[in-house]
């Protein structure tokens, strides 16, 4: 009878499934989707066309967000004088083992002809893992005046950080970011950016990944390094893990002090400048994987996908497939001028010379919105047959032409907040408010996990061993709600408000 059971197990596009080995599940729903492969150089990517495609609409929709709050663009050097990164005690240490060295500047071959290193620098150089070194070097240079701040800058970029375990998106040697730097001529300016961009980046995580965030403060093990206070946004995956999605760092003047960002304030009297940094990577596109892909592939929710729609003709050696392949041409055209949240209706046509059902299920694991198929009848009727990659593969639905141009936008959305709703229904399913020891051990034990408010004292002795027993983490301190009086459930000392803790990728 099991036997049986088993044989009726449908199939499903992605083996191994979630339920079965989610890791594996992960990788192969990025391969599936043709996102991204492993590179040559060890713990590196190669982003393709599609993983690209949402690098860029993440980059484009978060750039016109830091460019309305005044913040400007700018690049700065690949390289780090080593002396640079000596400045800030904590920096060091918290970077000293991740970093990438450059020693020598060119090549030259031995006696058995093979290129050595040769030309040894007077000082090495670190291959960014962050900026702030480089940039606050920079400021104290453009710095002089109350009159020159706030400083607002931001770098796109890659950073190279020696990971020794790594998973395509999640952790990588190398990856794409973003990194904000601002400065600022009072503490609670400072205060007050690090805290809007956290707010911009709960924003966009929300409205437009449909990622559900969790906003808070870091315990000050999980702080960046050098930062008197870091914030995070803390999503839930499918799995129950966290991912920490985003950061915002208020570093106060310690940066200032050790590279001498200082100003003249509006009574001649020299400060240092107050400063900050915030960013995302491209670890954004692993947690919208593991947010919304299911067991046939990535789910892309519309206003992030690279496409919209794609439009497979059908059809068969006695149609005209020409007259098909024009309607479906003019459908792309009268849906391309569409709007769609900023964005044009993006529309692809897949006319390749293979069959249909390979088509269909290449963009069912591509997770593109809206699959409309168009044949003979379609065309005769001036209708379109179409599918939701955020219902079940069979699920189609004829619709008169006319009728799907006036209301795809409005389709388009609802795909959009059903993604939302269902990654928000998830995590509340898998997160609990805990009173004791036992009960959070249990809660947490062997492959336990999911989410978990309690009270802390914030002992950072106590984090550890937590950590230690069960490789859970604290997450964050959240910013709205668990304020209450309590114990602390570890130690039996006073504890202000309930915090967040969960396994974490």
């Amino acid at each position: 009878m099991a036997e049986q059971n088993k044989s009726k197990k449908p199939k499903t596009a992605i083996v191994p499934t979630r339920e079965e080995d989610y890791p594996q599940w992960y990788q192969e729903v990025i391969k599936s989707a043709d996102l991204a492969e492993t590179s040559p150089v060890r713990g590196c990517m190669v982003i393709k066309p599609w993983g690209y495609g949402l690098w860029e609409n993440i980059q484009q929709n978060l750039d016109a967000r830091f460019k309305a709050t005044g913040h400007k663009n700018a690049y700065f050097p690949l390289f780090i004088p080593l002396s640079f990164l000596q400045r800030e005690a904590d920096h060091v240490d918290g970077f000293a083992k991740e970093c990438a060295v450059v020693t020598h500047h060119r090549l030259e071959p031995d006696v058995d002809g093979q290129l050595q290193p040769a030309g040894e620098l007077e000082e090495p150089l670190i291959v960014r893992p962050t900026s702030e070194t480089i940039i606050g070097e920079m400021f104290s240079r453009w710095i002089e005046s109350y009159r020159d701040l706030p400083l607002l800058i931001n770098q796109w970029a890659n950073v190279v950080r020696w990971e020794m375990r790594t998973r395509l998106f999640l952790r990588t040697a190398e990856f794409l970011w973003q990194e904000g730097h601002t400065a600022h001529a009072t503490e609670q300016e400072a205060i007050d950016e690090t805290l809007q961009m956290l707010d911009i980046y709960k924003d966009f995580a929300e409205n437009t990944m449909a990622m559900p965030v969790i906003t808070g403060s870091k315990s000050e093990a999980e702080r960046f390094p050098g930062a008197v206070e870091t914030y995070s946004i803390e999503a839930m995956m499918q799995d129950g893990k966290a991912l920490q999605a985003g950061t915002s760092h208020f570093l106060g003047q310690n940066f200032s002090k050790a590279q001498d960002i200082t100003f003249q304030n509006d009574n001649k009297e020299v400060e240092y400048a107050w400063t900050t940094s915030w960013g995302v990577s491209t670890r954004l596109i692993g947690g919208l994987i593991m947010t919304h892909a299911d067991d046939d592939g990535l789910v892309l929710p519309p206003r992030l996908a690279p496409s919209h729609i794609v439009i497979i003709p059908i059809t068969f050696k006695s149609d005209d497939p020409d007259s098909i392949l024009n309607y479906c041409h003019k459908l792309a055209d009268d849906l391309g001028v569409l709007n769609y949240h900023g964005r044009n209706v993006t529309v692809e046509i897949d006319n390749r010379d293979i069959r249909g059902g390979e088509k269909t299920w290449g963009w069912v694991k591509k997770g593109i919105p809206i699959r409309l198929e168009i044949g003979p009848r379609d065309m005769a009727s001036d209708s379109v047959f179409m599918a939701r990659r955020d219902q079940g593969h069979k699920e189609k639905q004829g619709i008169a032409r006319s009728e799907f141009i006036a209301n795809v936008t409005i389709i388009l959305d609802e795909i959009q907040q059903g993604l939302f709703e269902r990654a928000v229904a998830r995590r509340d399913s898998a997160t609990k408010t805990i009173d004791s020891k036992e009960d959070f051990y249990q809660y947490f034990k062997g492959d336990g996990s999911g989410l978990a408010y309690a009270h802390f004292c914030g002992d950072p002795s106590v984090e550890a061993k937590i950590k230690a027993d069960l490789k859970v983490t604290l997450r964050c301190v959240p910013l709205n709600g668990h304020e209450e009086e309590g114990v602390c459930i570890f130690t039996g000392k006073p504890s202000k408000q309930r915090v967040l803790w969960s396994k974490a990728y």
